[in-house]
């Protein structure tokens, strides 16, 4: 059985957005992403894969298509596959977030 403590995991980087990977297989992917203010992912989308993000601590701004919506510490959100999507944090404080994606591009 494979058990990670996030809290441990999590760090963040002035230079930018870090993916921390949690748990990786040939099917999916669970990573961290922390994100001090105004770090922020590009919007992107993948073809084949639907990805979901969860705020664990802090605020952020997420885009999927043309909506954008303020999710806080619980919230969750799909990014369905082939739909841009993106993130980034305007708040104040550092933001940590859950993301999964299935399957792995």
């Amino acid at each position: 059985m494979e058990i990670r403590d996030l809290k441990k995991l999590a760090r963040f980087s002035e230079e930018k957005l870090l993916k921390i990977p949690v748990f990786q297989s040939d099917k999916m992917f669970f990573d961290l992403y922390a994100l001090l203010p105004g770090q922020a992912q590009k919007a992107h989308a993948h073809a084949g894969s639907d990805k979901v993000y969860y705020v664990l601590e802090g605020e952020v701004v997420v885009q999927v298509g043309e909506e954008e919506a303020l999710l806080a510490p619980g919230m969750a959100v799909l990014a369905p596959a082939g739909e841009v999507h993106g993130v980034r944090n305007e708040s104040a404080s550092p933001a940590l977030l859950l993301v999964v994606m299935a399957p792995k591009p």
